[in-house]
């Protein structure tokens, strides 16, 4: 295949490393100093510094440049892979069709996990609303980006309500160590793979204040009972939040040290501000700019999330991890087999 990704931060760079084993892969980035730091010395020095990546991997500063070489092959082997934050998915695909006539798209994948600030659209919803039409697919799943560029075994899914968009994603991705399983149900998979990010905040926080292994196991539970009633209220599949884009994603998120929306609360319990926070971080960390967003959209589909109103208050409202703490103690018991 011909493949293009769209992004050279952390995880656009990993799952493009990953591909160029077993296809022709371009990584485009603005960064024209990582760009040549990956063309001479294959390595991108600020976000997977130390790990050295596919020698076949090639990247370009030329943002035209690298759309057209997935259209160099097969009109059946090409694939477009937009590789950035949630807030850049909207203006890289009005980019591309400034380039390209939608006619001539390939299938692309979004790798973004979250909702759209000021729209609350999920990213297939953003998707159909520039091109007019649904069109591609998410790939995701537990999945940290120095790890996978490392080439140690990862499990994915790609979710499409296109049976051939998802063969495409399958394709590019399933070979080498990582794993990657079809699902129709975007919906369930994007919601599973945004709010986790919250959970993790939340769970970071639990950590940081040293409340015990067994506080962390029920919220996670009940972290996952939010993203359930949610993804109900959006239309999903319940089954879906059984798998990888839910369970699989959340469990990984929440406890994995490399992950930076963990690192988010942690800092917090820790009694740094935000603005510190982020800055330390020098990454985009998808829960902080989801939290007020899955608040608001809660509110109004009348979705009962506890766990989600806290972490946006202690982010956007001023509260202390342990106020929010106190706040979820002090709720009135229901049964675990009532939604809720």
């Amino acid at each position: 295949m011909h493949i293009t990704v769209f992004g050279s931060g952390a995880w656009g760079t990993a799952v493009a490393t990953h591909m160029a084993f077993a296809h022709h892969v371009v990584l485009w980035g603005r960064d024209v100093q990582v760009v040549e730091s990956i063309n001479h010395v294959n390595e991108n020095p600020r976000y997977l510094a130390g790990i050295k990546l596919n020698l076949h991997l090639k990247a370009e500063a030329d943002f035209a440049e690298a759309a057209r070489h997935a259209l160099q092959g097969p009109a059946d082997e090409r694939l477009w892979v937009l590789g950035t934050p949630m807030g850049a998915l909207r203006a890289t695909l009005q980019a591309l069709l400034n380039i390209v006539p939608f006619e001539k798209w390939p299938p692309i994948v979004w790798l973004c996990k979250g909702f759209e600030v000021g729209t609350g659209l999920m990213p297939h919803q953003v998707v159909e609303a520039v091109l007019g039409k649904p069109h591609g697919g998410a790939l995701t799943g537990p999945s940290f980006a120095a790890e996978v560029a490392k080439g140690l075994p990862c499990a994915l899914t790609a979710a499409s309500a296109c049976p051939a968009h998802r063969a495409a994603m399958v394709a590019a991705a399933h070979h080498a160590a990582m794993r990657v399983y079809e699902l129709d149900d975007i919906v369930g998979a994007e919601v599973g793979g945004a709010v986790k990010n919250i959970m993790a905040v939340a769970t970071g926080m639990c950590d940081g204040m040293q409340l015990g292994l067994n506080a962390r196991a029920a919220l996670i539970t009940r972290g996952m009972a939010e993203i359930k009633r949610l993804a109900a209220a959006l239309g999903a599949q319940p089954e879906t939040l059984n798998g990888l884009s839910g369970f699989g994603d959340l469990i990984l998120t929440c406890t994995g040290d490399l992950s930076r929306n963990r690192r988010v609360g942690l800092m917090l319990a820790q009694g740094k501000s935000l603005e510190q926070i982020l800055q330390e971080l020098g990454q985009v960390a998808e829960g902080v700019k989801c939290a007020p967003v899955v608040h608001e959209l809660a509110a109004r589909l009348g979705v009962d999330m506890p766990i989600t109103a806290a972490v946006n208050a202690t982010l956007f409202e001023g509260i202390s991890p342990g106020e929010g703490v106190m706040r979820l103690l002090s709720r009135g018991a229901k049964s675990e087999q009532v939604p809720g």
